[in-house]
């Protein structure tokens, strides 16, 4: 016997992204778009019995998102027998990203953070493979990734932009709190500077640089680093030079929002 779908509301739901997004069909629609308009010729179609949402692209940018149910999950179509409008173009953008993979939320999240999309609206997405699919009233969760740059991007966000790009995780987005190196090491005034390691980004300095991973001559320098490169000025010079502290955690301090460090 044909399985009964069951109904589910989606309209107040947040973060919503349809997954798989073979879930949702777009179609064109040339009639009002209004709730009644929409919903009555849809009580009047069948549906596939993978759909579960409805994109109608009307002129212009004009886009509506329904969710709607079947009569049966089993056959291949099925009567619709329920309509929810889940955004009339007044509050739903349509946007051709074909670098956004539609699969990711936290993609699509950012993609409406970009766009200026609120957490009322909605934001149609058609991208990667001109495959499309939605975020419904965006709100993802925000981390603030603090790091040193260089190197470009700093490390640790870039780490948290590559695991964004394949876990399965709720939407999420990343705000870099960057720590510049040149901008601390310009917070003093030494006659020689000493860093951990060759990078760029110090070309400018108004003293000579010298990188604690090459165990240079000892100078009158001002150390730019955190307690392990300390550690390690004890053990290859036997002291400890003035420092300007670099490591993110120190600099941070105590955080209440969510925070990589």
């Amino acid at each position: 016997m044909s399985q009964l779908t069951q109904i589910q509301s989606w309209k107040s739901a947040k973060n919503l992204v349809p997954l798989p997004y073979r879930r949702v069909s777009v179609q064109h629609y040339d009639g009002p778009m209004t709730v009644d308009a929409i919903t009555t010729l849809l009580l009047s179609r069948e549906a596939y019995r993978r759909t579960d949402f409805i994109v109608f692209r009307g002129e212009g940018t004009e886009t509506a998102v329904v969710a709607i149910t079947r009569a049966e999950s089993e056959p291949l179509f099925s009567q619709i027998t329920s309509v929810e409008v889940l955004a009339l173009p007044d509050t739903c953008v349509y946007a051709r990203c074909p670098d956004i993979d539609p699969a990711n939320r936290s993609a699509l999240a950012q993609t409406g953070y970009e766009l200026g999309i609120g957490p009322e609206s909605t934001l149609v997405v058609e991208g990667l493979y001109d495959h499309v699919n939605f975020i419904h009233h965006p709100n993802p969760l925000v981390i603030r990734v603090v790091e040193v740059a260089p190197p470009e991007p700093p490390k640790l966000y870039g780490l948290a932009q590559q695991v964004l790009k394949y876990a399965d995780l709720p939407p999420i987005r990343l705000e870099l709190e960057r720590i510049e190196v040149l901008d601390l090491a310009k917070s003093v005034q030494p006659s020689a500077y000493l860093v951990p390691c060759r990078s760029g980004g110090l070309d400018d300095l108004s003293a000579p640089v010298y990188f604690l991973d090459q165990r240079p001559e000892r100078h009158a320098w001002t150390m730019i680093g955190c307690e392990r490169s300390l550690q390690f000025h004890r053990h290859f010079y036997g002291d400890e030079p003035p420092r300007v502290e670099m490591c993110p955690r120190r600099i941070a301090g105590e955080r209440k929002e969510p925070t990589l460090l």
